[in-house]
């Protein structure tokens, strides 16, 4: 497609080359953001014929997607994570969307795949939708926070097909993930003045562990769910953690 642009995020992902493979499923008119050292690695990349803008690690990819959109020169974009895949079926349904010109963005439903085999069909990872094709010209801005949804003008669209989430490898993957987001998760919070207690762990554990097991029934997908609903648990606890730490510290 002419008149759209995949613009990637990448800064810790080894399968880049892979989501860019699947990228062009859909256009040949694919922007890469990313520290520049790291991308440099990548001979791979050199034979793809990619436009490669570097960026300093902002710390969360909301600010990457807004350099990102800036950067691009066509009226569509579509937003694609290193770790993320676009199908054959979702790249045919974006250019009928496109085409029909009757929404001004749309969200696409994420299939979150676990340690690379296993679809969590449940503990409210599905369908997981994301606003990720995006008409320029309505886009607005997109709130400098973690998990932000982004302020777009005109009419929201639903596309059917989903694409691929593949975010975690093994628990040591898992682990230095949650550091890195639930401290910029922690810093927000210490910065709206957010109170925290003892009593607060318990909460948030508990309360986390609730929904994603029981009321989002993650139980369904057997072990691998329940673990998955444990640790979404633990890594709640862990931001509230950190904060306590911050707020100590003054």
């Amino acid at each position: 497609m002419d008149d759209l642009t995949v613009i990637i995020h990448s800064y810790s992902s080894s399968d880049i080359v892979k989501c860019i493979k699947s990228a062009q499923l859909l256009t040949k008119q694919i922007i890469i953001i990313g520290e520049e050292k790291r991308i440099q690695v990548k001979k791979k990349l050199d034979t793809l014929n990619l436009k490669i803008i570097p960026l300093p690690n902002p710390g969360i990819v909301e600010l990457a997607r807004v350099f990102g959109i800036s950067k691009s020169q066509t009226d569509w974009v579509f937003l694609l994570d290193a770790d993320e895949r676009m199908t054959s079926k979702l790249a045919e349904e974006i250019e009928h969307a496109i085409k029909s010109n009757e929404y001004s963005h749309y969200q696409v439903s994420r299939k979150e795949i676990l340690f690379h085999q296993y679809w969590l069909k449940y503990g409210g990872w599905w369908p997981n939708y994301q606003t990720r094709l995006i008409n320029k010209k309505y886009f607005v801005d997109w709130p400098k926070h973690i998990h932000s949804t982004p302020v777009i003008k005109g009419k929201k669209g639903f596309l059917s097909e989903p694409f691929l989430h593949y975010s975690q490898n093994d628990f040591s993957d898992i682990i230095n993930r949650t550091i890195i987001f639930e401290s910029n998760e922690s810093e927000l919070l210490f910065k709206a003045k957010r109170h925290v207690s003892t009593f607060t762990f318990f909460r948030k554990f508990f309360g986390e562990l609730f929904r994603r097991l029981i009321y989002w029934q993650g139980f369904r997908d057997g072990t691998i769910g329940i673990i998955e609903s444990i640790y979404q648990a633990f890594s709640k606890t862990i931001t509230y953690i950190f904060l306590y730490e911050k707020s100590r510290s003054i």
